[in-house]
């Protein structure tokens, strides 16, 4: 098998899920409407109370957070889908066809591309429609997007992983979701985080999810950079070490 092989089959079945996609856009509503409900919510009921009485400079604080929060839950769509295709025996199928043995995770992942540009779309435009605006350039704008998205599809094999080991789709849903709600909430997504208990910051500080939403800020909002950027290509390079192999390992038993 060519060196290139891995690469145009993991292609190939990237395509074979945007197709999956296009025929259930049903399941794009967690990176479409999800986003938008999650703005409204929190600017029109809490932003007031939170922000002093300014729903708009708690709108500029808030979307940066949402950017990063959707993303996180958005992985969890991946791990279900490649549950349900190992229960089908879709992958047994992928085991008897001459293609590289990592191809349908690489190829599943690389589709979720896809999903992640939607959340990064539709949260900046419904953001502008009630009022974010962005204090950077455009391109500021589109390194936000281009930095949440990597981190998206890093996170993601965390989520291939958990699809690969646990039994049912209900199982990696229920799982996931125990992982990214302390991640996502025990962060600086809502609230600065020097307004929470002592304990608390010492999480949030090592919280993957707040150096990535300090990195958003940065980009999106001109504020100081710090080492935001530093940490969260550290955490992109740690998931991507720990859970490929892991993932891969338990596909190799599964499938």
């Amino acid at each position: 098998m060519s060196a290139l092989a891995l690469p145009r089959h993991s292609l190939v079945l990237a395509k074979r899920n945007l197709f999956g996609v296009l025929r259930n856009p049903e399941a794009l509503i967690d990176v479409t409407v999800q986003p938008m409900i999650f703005l409204a919510l929190f600017t029109y009921i809490f932003g007031g109370a939170i922000a002093g009485g300014s729903q708009h400079d708690y709108l500029q604080f808030l979307l940066p957070g949402v950017l990063a929060q959707t993303i996180a839950f958005g992985a969890v769509a991946i791990g279900v889908n490649l549950n349900t295709d190992i229960e089908k025996g879709v992958f047994d199928r992928f085991r008897s066809l001459p293609i590289s043995r990592a191809a349908p995770l690489i190829g599943a992942v690389l589709a979720d591309i896809v999903r992640f540009t939607l959340v990064c779309v539709v949260t900046l435009g419904f953001g502008y429609v009630i009022g974010f605006r962005a204090e950077t350039g455009p391109l500021e704008v589109l390194a936000a997007c281009a930095i949440v998205i990597a981190f998206a599809l890093c996170l993601a094999w965390a989520s291939v992983f958990i699809g690969t080991v646990a039994r049912t789709p209900g199982a990696v849903q229920g799982i996931v979701f125990l992982i990214m709600f302390p991640l996502t909430f025990g962060s600086s997504s809502f609230v600065p985080t020097d307004t929470m208990p002592g304990w608390l910051q010492s999480f949030t500080d090592v919280n993957p999810m707040t150096h990535l939403i300090g990195t958003l800020r940065a980009l999106l909002l001109d504020q100081p950079m710090g080492n935001h950027l530093l940490w969260t290509l550290v955490s992109m390079a740690a998931l991507l070490v720990i859970f490929v192999p892991l993932a891969l390992r338990g596909y190799g038993r599964r499938a």
